[in-house]
C-alpha cells in the first residue's frame, strides 16, 4: 500500500474538518473514496490473468498468453477477433490513460478537472484537435478493412468496460470521481491526433516574423541559417535526386506581413524526437541486419507504451503499442523490423486574417470576400454551466487566435494552416506494417501515411536496410512557412504536395547502415524546400561517427550506443571557453570549480560534477548572449544552439555578445566569465540546500504520473545518466520511451525496455516494475511466441471466447 499513503493522509486529514460525505472542490467525495468495497483499496490488486471470459461478438476463440513481464501474447484465427481482443485487453490494463489522452486530446479536461482546465480545452478546440480527428475518420471509414478494425477494437474496449463494477474502475477515476465512457471509433483517431500534435505542432512563425522586424534580413538570416556547415543528414550527402522531375513551387513576390505577436500557443516539448539506426548483414557481426529504435517522449506513468504481440495464422507482429490505437507501432514480425523518429519537418504555418467588420463573418482573400464557417464548441465544465466558444474557419484552418482568445483586434485573426486537419489513414499504415514481408510492402505500407512526419527505419530478413522520411509534404516555395503569412494572398497557398515517391528515403547505402536523430533530413542538393526548423545537430553526429568507426557490431554495441551519455555540445565549447575565460577574475571558490570541469571527460554519467556544471554555465551563458530576445510582450525564440555555440567561437566581438542592460560592451570573453560566476554562485547555493551536485541528484530524472506528475504514482531521482542532446537523451522528465533493438535472423531475436510497467494499475507490481531495468541501461528478452501452443516464457493464460 506504499502508494496509497500520501493520498490516504491527504484524504483522511480532509475527512476530519469537512466529513466523510462531503465533496471537497475537484476531491472526491472522501468516504466514497475510501470505502472498503468500492474505493481506493479495492485498486491494490492486481487484474486477473487467467481463466475464461466471454466477449460479445468475437467469431472463435482467443488465446492471450502473459511472460513475466505481463507482456500478453493474443492469438487470434482472424483479424476482426485480434483487434477486438487487442482493444480488451489494452482496456484490462490501461483504462483509465487511454481515456484521459483522448479527453486531453479533444479539449475535454474539463469535464473532469473543472474550469482549471478550460483555457487548456479552449486552446485544443481551437487548435482544431477534434476538427482533424474527424477529417482522420472520414479517411478511415474510406477503407473498408480499417473501419472494420477500428470498430472491432471499440468493441473489444466496451466489452471490457460494460464488466466492470464501480469497485473495479481504476484508480485515477475514483480520486477524480468520474466513470469511464464507451469507447467509439473517434477516439482512436483523437489518440492518433494526440499524438500528431506532440510531434508535429511545432511551429516559430510568429517568434521568427517578430525576429526579422526587430532584426532585419541580413541579422536573422546570421542567426537563423537554413543549413550548418556540419550537417550529416538523414539520408546520405551522395544521394542522387536526378529522379525527381516535379519542380518545387516558385516564389512569390509579394511581401511578408511584419506584425509584433505577443502570445502564441503552448507547443510540444522542444526534446521530442528519437533516434533510429539499422546496420546491414555485411556491419553485423552475425551477417544479419539489425535495427534499433528509441523514441524520445516524455516520462510518464501509466507509459505512453504497452507491449503486445499480435497473432493470427496469416502475421505475427511484436512491439510497442500506443493504448487507443491498433497495431504494432514499433516493432518486428517475421519478416521485417521497422521503427520512427520524429522528422520534425514544418507543417504547420500561420495566415493573418483580415475580417471584413466587427461580425467576422467573411475574411479578405484575393479581390473578394469569403465566408467563414463557424464551429460552436461547447466545453463542460464539472459543477458549472458549460462555456461556448466560436471558432471561425478559413480555407486555411481555424483562426486559433481572435478577439476572443489572446488577440486584441477585432478585424484580425490568425489562422493556422496544419498537416493534422488533413485527414490521413495512419492506422492503415501500422496495420500493413504488422504484416509486410519485404521492402515493396514496406514501401507501400508508408504511402497511406500522413502526419505527423516520421523517419521510418527498416530491416528484413531478406537482408535489406533503409529509411524513408514519411509524411505529407507541402511543396512550399523558397521561405514559405518561416513568417507569418497574408492570407488574403492566395500564392502564399500551398499550392501542391511533394509527390509521395519523392519523399527522401535511401535503401542500402553503400556506407551500411541508415540512422535518424532528428537532425536536417537531407542537404542542400535536395530539390525541394526545407529549411531548418530547429533539427538536431549533435547525438546523430555521435551515431553516424560510432558506425563510421568499425567494420561490425554486435548487439551490446546497439546496447552502449542506445546508453551513450558522451556530451558533445560540451566537447565543442568547454576547451575553448576555458582558453578564454580570464581566470584572474576569479576566486578561490570558482577556481576550484573550475577544476573540477576541467577533470571531465565529457561523459554526463550519473556520478560526476561536470554535467551539473556544464548545464549551469551553459544555461547563465545562453541567456547572457542571447539577452535581446527578452523583450516584453513580444513572442521570440532565441537562435539554435549550434548557431551560438559558432558565434561564440567564431564572433566573439558580435553586437550580440553585449548585454544590454550595462553601459560596458561586452565580447564572448566577458561573458564566459560572467556566467560563470553566476553559475558558481547558482551551484553553490543548490549545494547548500541540495547537498553534492552530482549528476544523479542535480538532474534528478523522474517518471511522473500523468495527473501533473501525481507523486505517490511517480518515481523520482532515479540513477540515469544522460541529457538533453546526448544520445541517452534522458533529461528531468523526458527521455528513451521505448529501446528496443532486433536481430533480422529466422525467427528474428529482439531486446526491449521501456520507462514504465505493463499495468496502469499503481498498486501493481507491474505499474512501473521496468523503470530499474530501463535506468541501469539494461533490457528485458522479448520472448516471441511463434504459436499459441509455444509454452517459452508463458506464466498465465487466458481465454477469451465468443459470447
Amino acid at each position: 500500500m506504499k502508494y496509497f499513503k500520501f493520498l490516504v493522509s491527504l484524504m483522511l486529514t480532509a475527512a476530519v474538518f469537512y466529513g466523510l460525505n462531503t465533496k471537497i472542490g475537484p476531491a472526491p467525495p472522501i468516504g466514497k473514496f475510501l470505502n472498503p468495497y468500492t474505493g481506493i483499496w479495492q485498486n491494490e490488486k492486481d487484474d486477473a490473468i487467467t481463466g475464461t471470459i466471454e466477449i460479445k461478438g468475437l467469431k472463435e476463440k482467443v488465446t492471450v498468453h502473459y511472460d513475466a513481464q505481463l507482456i500478453p501474447h493474443i492469438f487470434a484465427q482472424n483479424d476482426t477477433d485480434l483487434y477486438k481482443a487487442q482493444g480488451y485487453i489494452t482496456a484490462k490494463h490501461r483504462l483509465w490513460q487511454m481515456e484521459f489522452q483522448t479527453y486531453a486530446a479533444a479539449g475535454r479536461l474539463s469535464e473532469i478537472i473543472g474550469d482549471a482546465a478550460l483555457d487548456y480545452d479552449r486552446q485544443e478546440r481551437r487548435r482544431g484537435m477534434g476538427f482533424g480527428a474527424e477529417q482522420a475518420l472520414i479517411k478511415m471509414k474510406e477503407d473498408p478493412e480499417t473501419a472494420a478494425y477500428i470498430k472491432a477494437y471499440a468493441e473489444g474496449v466496451n466489452n471490457y468496460i460494460n464488466q466492470l463494477q464501480p469497485k473495479d474502475f481504476p484508480v485515477e477515476y475514483k480520486l477524480l470521481d468520474y466513470v469511464p465512457e464507451p469507447w467509439t471509433v473517434k477516439k482512436t483517431a483523437l489518440l492518433l491526433m494526440y499524438m500528431t500534435k506532440d510531434l508535429s505542432g511545432f511551429d516559430s512563425d510568429l517568434e521568427n516574423t517578430n525576429a526579422l522586424r526587430l532584426f532585419g534580413k541580413e541579422r536573422f538570416d546570421l542567426l537563423f541559417p537554413d543549413f550548418f556547415e556540419v550537417n550529416d543528414p538523414v539520408i546520405p550527402k551522395e544521394t542522387d535526386w536526378s529522379h525527381i522531375d516535379v519542380p518545387m513551387t516558385k516564389t512569390p513576390e509579394s511581401e511578408l506581413p511584419l506584425d509584433t505577436i505577443t502570445s502564441t500557443m503552448d507547443k510540444p516539448h522542444p526534446d521530442n524526437g528519437s533516434n533510429n539506426w539499422a546496420v546491414s548483414g555485411r556491419k553485423s557481426y552475425s551477417g544479419n541486419p539489425i535495427l534499433a529504435n528509441d523514441p524520445h517522449l516524455g516520462l510518464n506513468l501509466p507509459s505512453i507504451w504497452f507491449v503486445m504481440q499480435l497473432s493470427t495464422p496469416e502475421h505475427n507482429a511484436f512491439g510497442a503499442t500506443l493504448p487507443g490505437a491498433l497495431g504494432v507501432i514499433s516493432g518486428f514480425n517475421n519478416h521485417i523490423s521497422w521503427g520512427e523518429t520524429n522528422a520534425t519537418r514544418d507543417v504547420l504555418d500561420w495566415y493573418k486574417i483580415e475580417f471584413k467588420d466587427d461580425k467576422r463573418t467573411h475574411y479578405k482573400y484575393g479581390e473578394a470576400w469569403k465566408e467563414v464557417n463557424i464551429r460552436v464548441e461547447e466545453i463542460k465544465i464539472k459543477g458549472k454551466e458549460p462555456f461556448k466558444d466560436s471558432v471561425r474557419y478559413t480555407h486555411h484552418g481555424p483562426v486559433a487566435y481572435d478577439i476572443n482568445f489572446k488577440g486584441d483586434n477585432g478585424r484580425a485573426g490568425y489562422a493556422m494552416k496544419w498537416i493534422g486537419h488533413i485527414g490521413g489513414n495512419n492506422q492503415k499504415t501500422f496495420l500493413a506494417l504488422n504484416k509486410a514481408h519485404n521492402y515493396e510492402e514496406y514501401v507501400t505500407a508508408l504511402t497511406h501515411y500522413s502526419a505527423p512526419a516520421q523517419n521510418f527505419v527498416f530491416a528484413s530478413t531478406q537482408g535489406d536496410i533503409a529509411l524513408w522520411i514519411q509524411g505529407k509534404f507541402p511543396n512550399k516555395w523558397k521561405g514559405q512557412g518561416k513568417f507569418l503569412m497574408d492570407g488574403s494572398n492566395p500564392e502564399n497557398d500551398w499550392q501542391s504536395f511533394i509527390p509521395q515517391p519523392f519523399n527522401a528515403h535511401t535503401k542500402n547505402p553503400e556506407r551500411g547502415f541508415v540512422s535518424s536523430a532528428n537532425q536536417h533530413p537531407v542537404d542542400q542538393t535536395y530539390p525541394y524546400y526545407v529549411f531548418n526548423d530547429g533539427y538536431e545537430t549533435y547525438r546523430n553526429r555521435v551515431i553516424n561517427e560510432f558506425f563510421r568507426s568499425k567494420e561490425t557490431f554486435s548487439i551490446q554495441d546497439f546496447k552502449d550506443l542506445h546508453n551513450n551519455n558522451y556530451n558533445l555540445k560540451a566537447a565543442e565549447l568547454i576547451p575553448y571557453a576555458l582558453e578564454n575565460i580570464d581566470t584572474t577574475m576569479l576566486n578561490a571558490e570558482e577556481i576550484a570549480v573550475l577544476e573540477q570541469l576541467k577533470n571531465w571527460d565529457f561523459y554526463n554519467d550519473i556520478d560526476k560534477e561536470g554535467p551539473s556544471i556544464w548545464r549551469n554555465w551553459w544555461g547563465k551563458l545562453y541567456t547572457m548572449v542571447w539577452d535581446e530576445f527578452s523583450v516584453e510582450d513580444v513572442a521570440l525564440d532565441a537562435p539554435f544552439t549550434y548557431q551560438t555555440i559558432h558565434m561564440l567561437k567564431t564572433m566573439g566581438e558580435d553586437p550580440f555578445m553585449d548585454i544590454v542592460a550595462t553601459p560596458e560592451t561586452e565580447h564572448a570573453k566577458n561573458l564566459f566569465l560572467l556566467s560563470f560566476k553566476e553559475a558558481v554562485k547558482s551551484l553553490t547555493e543548490w549545494k547548500s540546500e541540495n547537498g553534492e551536485y552530482n549528476w544523479r541528484d542535480y538532474k534528478n530524472t523522474s517518471v511522473g504520473h500523468l495527473l501533473q506528475g501525481l507523486p505517490a504514482f511517480s518515481r523520482t531521482n532515479l540513477p540515469i545518466g544522460g541529457g538533453r542532446n546526448i544520445v541517452n537523451a534522458t533529461s528531468e522528465r523526458h527521455g528513451p520511451s521505448w529501446r528496443m533493438i532486433v536481430e533480422m535472423s529466422s525467427p528474428p531475436k529482439a531486446l526491449g525496455i521501456y520507462p514504465g510497467g505493463q499495468s496502469g494499475n499503481p498498486g501493481s507490481k507491474f505499474y512501473d516494475d521496468f523503470i530499474d531495468v530501463w535506468a541501469a541501461g539494461e533490457y528485458h528478452c522479448l520472448h516471441y511466441l511463434q504459436n499459441d501452443t509455444e509454452a517459452d516464457a508463458v506464466i498465465a493464460t487466458q481465454t477469451l471466447t465468443p459470447n
